[in-house]
């Protein structure tokens, strides 16, 4: 299982790097997996406000349909525009470039929640239970 050390990561597998005052989201190695061959997906719209916790996207797969959710409230500034057209990218390379969103953070102090790679790794342990 792939956890990048440069990441944080929510309790819905969900990762998220912060680049000057926005946070950049995708999914892990971990849901990627999960889901399957992944066959859609959906997105709020650029300049749509999210709060922490809300779904921002939906991901289809040949297993499920799954939310996805902001790990920080704020602004969405960027779209991954060519996922609409190869999904299949969130399977081949989740952490580059399949990430989902940017999102500028309205009080980027909300990242303090979520977790660094060694946390998420004993919370997949846990999970795993």
């Amino acid at each position: 299982m792939n956890i990048p050390d440069d990441l944080l990561y929510t309790q819905d597998h969900e990762w998220g790097r912060i680049e000057d005052g926005t946070l950049r989201v995708g999914i892990t190695d971990y849901a990627a997996t999960e889901l399957g061959d992944i066959v859609f997906v959906e997105f709020v719209e650029k300049g749509s406000h999210v709060a922490k916790g809300e779904a921002f996207g939906t991901i289809e797969s040949v297993k499920a349909v799954s939310e996805v959710y902001a790990p920080a409230s704020g602004t969405v500034t960027q779209i991954n525009e060519p996922l609409a057209d190869t999904p299949e990218l969130l399977n081949q390379d989740c952490y580059g470039d399949a990430w989902m969103v940017v999102i500028e953070m309205d009080d980027p102090s909300e990242v303090k929640d979520l977790m660094d790679a060694p946390a998420y790794e004993e919370f997949l342990a846990q999970e795993a239970k």
